[in-house]
């Protein structure tokens, strides 16, 4: 499984990115998580706003952080 957390850097995408690094922790999943920061990148996924959050792909949350108990849940059910 792959969570990307699209942002440009700044206080609320690293915390998202945070949120997501212990949500995984937390459900012992087999995940790898990126954080993209590349604001062309990021667009050509079709992301326009940020922060975002994608697993295998899907867009999960887009101009918002969800917290690492929503993150869970979103593992969950992706697995």
């Amino acid at each position: 499984m792959e969570i990307k957390v699209l942002g440009a850097g700044c206080k609320t995408c690293k915390k998202l990115h945070q949120a997501a690094l212990d949500a995984v922790a937390e459900t012992g999943a087999d995940v790898r998580v990126e954080y993209v920061t590349d604001m062309g990148e990021i667009a050509a996924m079709g992301i326009m706003s940020t922060p975002a959050l994608m697993i295998d792909g899907s867009v999960k949350a887009m101009g918002r952080a969800p917290k690492k108990k929503e993150i869970a849940q979103m593992i969950e059910d992706a697995r």
